[in-house]
Parts: C-alpha cells; sequence; structure tokens
C-alpha cells in the first residue's frame, strides 16, 4: 500500500513540474530567482511541509521516502533543487521540531502554503563548518535581540520571508553559547546583497546578509538560548540526507544521459560507448551508482527509524557527494565538445554538482569527523 502511495505521489510530483516549472526554468535560470508563483503552487499542490502536521497545513507524510521522492523528480525536470529542499528541511527540521506552539501557528502555515519561504543562515566569512567560529552577535535585551553580523552564500537569500539565523549569545566553548532566532522580512537593521552570481544551480537566489542593530522579538528565539549546535548536531542527519539525494538522483540521470549518448554517438567507425576503454568507465560508474542507491535506501530507512546518527550521515554524504562529482566527469568527457556547452543536460549537471562536496560540510570536514568517531 505504502508503494503505491509513494508511486502517486511521484506521479504528482512530475505532473506538478511538468506544469509549474519546466516552461520557466529557462527563464529562472536567467534571472536567478523563482518566482514566488511557484512557491504558492507548490504550497497548494501539497509539495511544501510535506512531513508537518496537517492540523498545521502540512502534508502529514513524515516518512522520508516521500521528501526523497521529491527531490529524485526535482532532479529529472532539471530543476534547481537546493531552494526547495532547504525550505521544507528548515521547516521539518527546525520549526516543526524545536519551535513553540505559538511559533508553529505562526509560521507553519503560511511555510506550507508557500506564502512564506524559508531559509537557513550559518555560513560567515571566517565561519560555517565550525560553528564555534561564528562571529554574528546577539544581544538578549529583554524583549528582543540586538543582533549585529553577516552571513554568506545563503541559499533562498532573497526570497526568504524567515532566515532561521544562527547568532553567538554568550562566550561558551565549544558552540555552546550559541542560538537560533528568526530574522523576518523588513526587520529594521536587516538587509540583503543582491543574489550572488554562480556558476551552478543559477537559478537558487543566493546572497549575503547584513544585521546592523537589528531587533529581533525574543519570541523568535528556537528553543532555548545557547543550545543552537545541539539543534544542529539533531537536523545535520537530515540535512546531509537531502544533499545524498540530490547526489544519488543526479548521479543516475547523468548515467541515463549518458548511456543513450555514448549508444549514437560515432567516433572512428564506431560508436562511442563501444570502446573498451569506455565500456569500463562506465561499468565502474555505473556499479558504484547502484552501490550508492542501496546505501542511500539503508540510510533512509535509518533515518525514518531515527538510527541514522550524524557520524552515518557524514559517511554518506561524503561518499555519494564525490561520487557525483566523479561521475560527472567522466559522463561529461564522454559527451565531448558537446557536453561542454552551458545548455547542455550533462553541462549543467557537471556545474550543478561541484558545490555538493563543499555545502553541508566539505569533504574535507567530513573525513575530520569521520576519522574522529573511529579513534584516530
Amino acid at each position: 500500500m505504502e508503494e503505491y502511495q509513494l508511486a502517486l505521489f511521484r506521479q504528482q510530483c512530475r505532473d506538478f513540474l511538468a506544469r509549474e516549472a519546466t516552461p520557466y526554468i529557462s527563464q529562472w535560470e536567467t534571472s536567478g530567482l523563482i518566482s514566488r508563483e511557484f512557491w504558492r503552487h507548490a504550497g497548494e499542490a501539497g509539495l511544501l511541509g510535506i512531513g508537518v502536521d496537517t492540523a498545521l497545513g502540512g502534508g502529514g507524510k513524515p516518512d522520508y521516502h516521500y521528501a526523497s521522492v521529491l527531490t529524485e523528480e526535482l532532479i529529472q525536470a532539471q530543476m534547481t533543487a537546493p531552494v526547495v529542499i532547504s525550505h521544507n528541511d528548515v521547516i521539518a527540521s527546525y520549526i516543526a521540531t524545536h519551535g513553540t506552539a505559538e511559533q508553529q501557528q505562526r509560521w507553519l502555515p503560511g511555510l506550507c502554503r508557500g506564502e512564506l519561504i524559508a531559509a537557513i543562515a550559518v555560513t560567515e566569512a571566517n565561519g560555517g563548518s565550525n560553528s564555534a567560529e561564528l562571529e554574528t552577535t546577539a544581544v538578549n535585551e529583554g524583549t528582543h535581540y540586538r543582533v549585529n553580523g553577516n552571513k554568506r552564500f545563503i541559499t533562498n537569500g532573497i526570497n526568504a520571508d524567515l532566515i532561521l539565523t544562527a547568532v553567538k549569545t554568550s562566550e561558551a566553548q565549544r558552540g555552546q553559547g550559541m542560538s537560533l532566532l528568526i530574522v523576518e522580512r523588513d526587520m529594521p537593521g536587516f538587509t540583503r546583497s543582491e543574489a550572488l552570481k554562480k556558476i551552478g544551480w543559477r537559478a537558487s537566489d543566493t546572497a549575503d546578509l547584513f544585521f546592523n542593530e537589528c531587533l529581533v522579538p525574543a519570541e523568535n528565539l528556537i528553543g532555548r538560548e545557547g543550545l543552537g549546535n545541539l539543534y544542529f548536531m539533531g537536523g545535520m542527519p537530515r540535512e546531509r540526507l537531502s544533499i545524498s539525494c540530490v547526489a544519488v538522483a543526479t548521479a543516475e540521470l547523468m548515467m541515463a544521459t549518458t548511456l543513450e549518448w555514448v549508444k549514437k554517438r560515432k567516433a572512428f567507425g564506431q560508436t562511442v560507448g563501444s570502446f573498451q576503454h569506455n565500456r569500463f568507465v562506465l561499468a565502474e560508474l555505473d556499479s558504484e551508482v547502484k552501490i550508492a542507491r542501496l546505501y542511500l535506501n539503508d540510510a533512509i530507512n535509518k533515518f525514518n527509524h531515527k538510527t541514522l546518527n550524524v557520524v552515518d550521515a557524514a559517511r554518506i554524504k561524503l561518499w555519494t557527494t564525490e561520487l557525483q562529482v566523479k561521475v560527472a566527469d567522466r559522463c561529461l568527457q564522454l559527451h565531448g565538445g558537446s557536453g561542454y556547452l552551458s545548455d547542455s543536460l550533462i553541462g549543467r549537471c557537471w556545474t550543478n554538482s561541484r558545490v555538493q562536496t563543499i555545502y553541508g560540510g566539505t569533504s574535507e570536514v567530513l573525513k575530520e569527523f569521520i576519522s574522529k568517531s573511529m579513534g584516530l
């Protein structure tokens, strides 16, 4: 029964994206911004806040397989996926989990309807992977917090109405003085840069955020003061799992596209795919991508049973994103000059893939984290 429901949901996602995204993707990539109309329509279609309780406007589907299906269909539709995933993960991982009943009633219905757009702001010029190095401060002045500092490379930075912002509220050691505040659009002292120009995910509105004596109401604190790092650790498995879903879905799309290409493209009187070297390259990639899919499915099942820990999440994010970059490189090579065109599917996948080993924890940081878990 569950497989049938997932199949129905997949078709729902596919039909929606064909109607509401595909005709506009080129326009969004040129402007660097997905229209707010898309967000409202996605909310009406039940694609936002999939796991949020129906009483709060969500889909009431906490099974992560639904979120992974949406990700797969976003990738198949060649739509910029991080904007939707970031929005849904902020809802599911933080507001719905750590927000008060009043905060949930105030924000979740609008987020699920697509009337409000969410972002998460952690990275700064001098800190990101190490939250203890954050320099954005928030001073508790009773009825409000006075926030000062900057955030960099924030997905949904232009469109966002609610920004879950990591701030330093005390000088406690090892990141224990970090708290989470919801900064809302047009709060005094809050400004944004123009959209940053990136080499990939060009429809993802990414911006720097600036807080200059920004006054944030005390009731916008998520959870308890000083526990932000703990909340991030709790939300990290979902974030890294979502990035892994993008990695595997993109690798599968690139493989399917490349196989089709090498079977028809000819060189020296034979198809590109018939050369032994190319056959061996594709056989290796095919095996690794299929292993990654099994690894990902296992991680999703663990996440659903609340047994996917932060180390396991780091491992799968490291493995799948490094594989995605490898597949992108090899597949573009097999496409030759046609793959290097900016409007080719493999070219777009190649540029989109590169950031996957950077955000959500760089591969180098993940290796440090994993090795320490091994007692090294």
